[in-house]
């Protein structure tokens, strides 16, 4: 059965450096469904309300179920906006959803944003404006990652729940 990582949280927080590192580390058949780039790469398309990326977003996770062994969806993915995506999750994968929210605080996630390759492409004011604090889903239980938790920590966390069931 194909499990599902959900690592959501507010911009700058980690979530496609920790998607990315558990990819590597399940490695083959693993399936990273990223918000940023199926929504500003594959579609170059607004987000919020009617967004084109969660239909194709939710056809990703349909696919995924069925051809590779652990799927990672991350991003933003406010949870009013893709409530239709969680309720997709949970009809696709069952019990076999492992879900994790970054509770980081705008400063950091700034200072962490700096530090990246794309981060001449928006700055703290962009990252405000998305902001959306302690944005938890209330149909799915999400794990809280907080400032105190280091990425290796996270990452080895998260691999040895998934790949113990």
């Amino acid at each position: 059965m194909s499990k599902l990582i959900i690592i959501r949280g507010n911009s700058g927080s980690g979530k496609s450096t920790l998607a990315g590192r558990l990819q590597r580390k399940f490695g083959r058949n693993t399936m990273v469904i990223s918000q940023d780039t199926v929504r500003r790469e594959m579609l170059w398309a607004k987000d919020g309300e009617g967004t084109p990326a969660l239909p194709l977003m939710e056809e990703l996770l349909r696919y995924g179920r069925r051809h590779s062994e652990v799927v990672i969806l991350e991003g933003i993915l406010d949870a009013r906006v893709y409530e239709r995506l969680f309720e997709t999750a949970k009809e696709e994968f069952g019990e076999n959803i492992f879900a994790y929210y970054y509770d980081i605080p705008f400063e950091e996630t700034v200072r962490r944003h700096n530090t990246r390759p794309k981060a001449h492409s928006f700055g703290a004011e962009d990252i405000k404006r998305w902001w959306n604090e302690k944005d938890f889903l209330g149909n799915i239980a999400e794990e809280i990652f907080t400032l105190e938790i280091r990425l290796e920590e996270a990452e080895d966390l998260i691999y040895n729940r998934v790949a113990g069931m």
